[in-house]
């Protein structure tokens, strides 16, 4: 399984966006009155099986995907064109008991936001571009990530295996990254989380500012 992993990354890493006939495009920023009736990202279909899916995320200058999960899948991303600034996190076993102290989160959390606490840890920050090899994701490593456009547009190639698929359990769902008060610090004064150190994230709703649109492939078929 290794040796088809690694067969795989080879492969990924050598796709640029000329292989499936997708032009940079020009900046445009996501915000601001031409921004409002067009969607901040967009997503080209290549295929999906039961195994798989796999196609092309399209990124606006200034466009985020939030924060989300990728349950129980493996995953592959690889830029094409422009740069993305990535925040991995590693999900860690939740078990909140009754009598746990939590730490004091700034903005203070409503009793009623507890129950959607998370522990993380915070596994890697990092930016990509086309000559990088593509960012990994598994069920247990890297499986909650951010990513930002740097510096303008950008577009990846995005697998995943198995796909998303509600009835299966293997939903969308978005985080917050929450910012703890330091100890014996200034009122309101919050830590910034390092690489490795355990952090808490609260599930929200998706943020009303994303959205995805979908557009064709002009690429070549792919099937299975």
């Amino acid at each position: 399984a290794e040796d088809q992993q690694g067969e795989l990354v080879s492969l990924v890493t050598a796709v640029r966006a000329v292989d499936l006939k997708i032009a940079p495009r020009k900046t445009q920023p996501s915000s601001g009155a031409a921004g409002l009736q067009s969607p901040p990202v967009t997503y080209m279909h290549i295929c999906e099986t039961e195994a798989f899916s796999m196609g092309v995320f399209l990124l606006k200058t200034g466009a985020s995907i939030p924060l989300h999960d990728h349950p129980g899948m493996n995953g592959m991303l690889k830029v094409l064109y422009g740069k993305l600034s990535l925040r991995c996190f590693d999900r860690l076993e939740d078990n909140l008991t009754a009598g746990d102290v939590l730490p004091h989160f700034e903005p203070p959390l409503a009793p009623f936001q507890t129950p959607s606490l998370r522990r993380a840890m915070l596994r890697s920050v990092a930016e990509y571009s086309e000559d990088s090899g593509p960012c990994l994701l598994t069920p247990l490593r890297e499986n909650l990530h951010q990513i930002d456009t740097v510096e303008g547009p950008a577009a990846f190639l995005d697998i995943l295996a198995p796909p998303y698929n509600p009835d299966d359990g293997r939903d969308c769902h978005y985080y917050k990254a929450l910012q703890t008060v330091a100890e014996g610090g200034l009122d309101g004064e919050s830590e910034e989380v390092k690489q490795g150190e355990e952090t808490w994230l609260l599930e929200i709703p998706q943020p009303e500012d994303f959205w995805c649109g979908g557009e064709p492939y002009p690429g070549p078929a792919v099937s299975f």
